[in-house]
């Protein structure tokens, strides 16, 4: 099923994240992501950080220099959602400076709808489609600050942007957040000694936080998007950190560790805590889709 969508067609895959919207549970469309959950490809980059930081802006430079080394790149940008409609507002691909008539590039705009991690609930099946097809996959999310947390459990880099003289610094000691990124950018590094001081605060909440995972180190970055500054190193150093998983089996675990977590999670949203308990054990084998294994669980519950 992933043949047609592997020509490089926008509208065949367009096609296919409608469905998976319209009809997530039907069985074709759980088919699909089996299919894509068996063969990743892309490189899954998570961007996080507070509304106004410049997320979109230094996306649209990583892009640019992703392009030019000519490889394909495909986004999820998570908006803010219409209260009437439950559809994405303020869609990315307005802030998002990229070429539509260039097929190595796909952007898609997702409503957050109530979800408060920063993802929308669909974006999981998205991701998964969309990694089986491309060199890298970027996730955006809605930019809401403290609870931009959810990001971590789909993506295998998370870059976390804070912005000079905002205050932004102070609330990642706070919040919680400094267990998070791989990588911090502080964007709008032309601002001079207000982007090295937020560069020195986050990396001392770095160095004082449980961060990393005991062999990678989160590295800080001062970019600035419009002047085009620092972009080369920050992509050197996503790069850095996928090399990293790659090393030693570490970017499979990681993939187990999540859809895992995506499992019980489903169990939980759709059947409660309630749901859970009845479950039972919920382990997903190595390699094995959690999609088939929630369709599985969710039949199981609903027999009863």
């Amino acid at each position: 099923m992933l043949a047609p969508l592997r020509s490089g067609a926008k509208a065949a895959l367009a096609g296919a994240l409608a469905r998976l919207e319209r009809t997530p549970d039907a069985d074709d469309v759980r088919r699909l992501l089996d299919g894509a959950y068996a063969t990743p490809r892309a490189h899954v980059v998570g961007i996080t950080g507070p509304p106004g930081v410049g997320k979109s802006t230094l996306l649209s430079a990583l892009i640019q220099h992703w392009r030019a080394a000519g490889e394909r790149v495909g986004v999820i940008a998570i908006d803010p959602s219409s209260r009437r409609t439950g559809g994405a507002l303020l869609g990315d691909r307005a802030r998002l400076v990229t070429d539509p008539a260039d097929d190595g590039i796909f952007v898609r705009s997702m409503a957050a709808r109530d979800r408060l991690g920063g993802l929308a609930e669909l974006t999981l099946g998205a991701m998964v489609i969309m990694r089986a097809l491309y060199d890298r996959v970027v996730i955006e999310t809605v930019g809401v600050g403290q609870s931009e947390t959810d990001v971590a459990g789909v993506a295998d880099t998370v870059l976390f942007c804070v912005q000079p003289g905002s205050g932004d610094s102070l609330q990642f000691m706070k919040a919680g957040i400094v267990e998070i990124p791989h990588i911090v950018a502080v964007t709008k590094a032309d601002l001079g000694t207000l982007a090295e001081r937020a560069r020195a605060d986050v990396a001392g909440a770095l160095s004082l936080g449980e961060s990393g995972d005991g062999v990678w180190k989160p590295r800080v970055l001062a970019v600035s998007s419009q002047q085009r500054a620092g972009i080369a190193a920050l992509a050197e150093a996503i790069d850095a950190h996928g090399a990293h998983l790659r090393q030693d089996g570490r970017l499979a675990q990681a993939r187990h560790v999540q859809a895992q977590l995506w499992v019980e999670e489903a169990v939980r949203e759709r059947f409660g805590r309630d749901g859970l308990r009845r479950a039972g054990d919920l382990a997903l084998a190595p390699g094995a889709s959690p999609f088939a294994r929630i369709a599985q669980v969710a039949a199981r519950l609903s027999a009863r």
